[in-house]
């Protein structure tokens, strides 16, 4: 049995004097989660009005929400990806816009284009659909390289630059981005850069047959009828901020910043893999972390949070050498292997 995880009482920040009772274990928190949690539970809830299942694809999401990191889901058609992203759009009262790509979209219809105005004798910026709050791209692998490209400094950065004039994205600025991993004709594979602004790469499988009949169930009680409308607003653009913020302050040890810092060294160093992970990918496995604890109740991170998280934020940012691709290997295993080989700190 494994040693429990307990942070040195020294590495906590005693200017937060709010103790709570953190869920299912025995300690107390500096820091008030319970609004948060209490916030948690209401989208899951919400979200279950139309969703059966996918448990993994809607915490990691409610993550990079609370990270401010944007998402990657893959699966193959009908899986309920991109329902389940305006589901948990429609639970945040923030500005919402959808674009589907196509092989013949341009990057001026994503980020708008300088029109000429006859009355003024100028041009004026229309701004695109990617001015939003939260925006989800539909097949994101369906539009070409010059269009992929244009998202490269708006994800990264938040903000563009249009004709040598900066446009900040009103915050929160968050992409989810749906692909689908089998079809290949008229797709085109996302560009390491493009990848690595991800912070999570969420594969969503089959439902389960229990799942699949309760599904089944559902739609036929309400008549194949998908009413968005019943969604109540959970968070506000302010509520975000402020829970954002609050992620902030999850106490890590520095013993468990050595180890995410030697399972993404391990990855630069592995004989499996022809690209390793960047410092980046450290960042994202770091901040996933602490909102993996705080929607658990807890004020630090444990190894298993780690652990939890790490998946998801390398599968994405990893490249197999040829010989092991042509072996059928996967970096899932890899991440295992190394997940196994790294020493978990006590």
């Amino acid at each position: 049995m494994e040693e429990q995880y307990k942070p040195s009482s020294e590495n906590l920040d005693d200017t937060n004097t709010n103790e709570v009772n953190a869920t299912n274990e025995g300690f107390k928190n500096r820091i008030n989660l319970k609004p948060l949690q209490d916030s948690v539970a209401q989208i899951k809830q919400e979200l279950a009005k139309f969703i059966v299942g996918q448990n993994e694809m809607i915490e990691l999401l409610i993550i990079s929400i609370l990270t401010n990191g944007h998402s990657l889901i893959e699966g193959v058609p009908g899986v309920a990806k991109t329902v389940t992203a305006k589901l948990l759009a429609k639970t945040m009262d923030v500005d919402f816009n959808r674009i589907q790509f196509t092989p013949d979209l341009m990057p001026s219809d994503i980020l708008g284009t300088s029109i000429f105005n006859v009355k003024t004798s100028e041009f004026e910026y229309k701004k695109g659909p990617i001015f939003s709050n939260i925006v989800l791209i539909d097949e994101i692998n369906r539009a070409p390289a010059k269009t992929q490209a244009a998202l490269f400094e708006v994800m990264a950065e938040r903000q563009i630059t249009m004709d040598g004039t900066r446009y900040n994205m009103e915050l929160p600025f968050l992409v989810f981005a749906t692909q689908n991993p089998i079809e290949q004709e008229g797709t085109y594979r996302l560009p390491e850069a493009q990848l690595d602004r991800f912070l999570f790469k969420i594969e969503v499988d089959y439902p389960s047959l229990e799942d699949e009949v309760q599904i089944l169930m559902e739609n036929h009680q309400r008549k194949d009828v998908m009413d968005l409308n019943t969604i109540s607003p959970i968070l506000s653009s302010a509520s975000i901020k402020k829970y954002q913020d609050l992620i902030k302050q999850i106490v890590v040890e520095d013993n468990l910043l050595n180890y995410i810092a030697s399972i993404v060294n391990n990855t630069r160093n592995n004989g499996n893999l022809y690209l390793g992970a960047s410092p980046r990918a450290s960042i994202s496995i770091l901040n996933a972390s602490k909102a993996n604890a705080a929607i658990n109740g807890r004020d630090f991170v444990t190894p298993d949070d780690i652990k939890r998280c790490t998946k998801a934020v390398l599968k994405h940012r990893l490249v197999l050498t040829p010989e092991r691709e042509m072996e059928a290997f996967t970096v899932d295993k890899v991440v295992d292997q190394i997940l196994e080989t790294i020493e978990i700190p006590r």
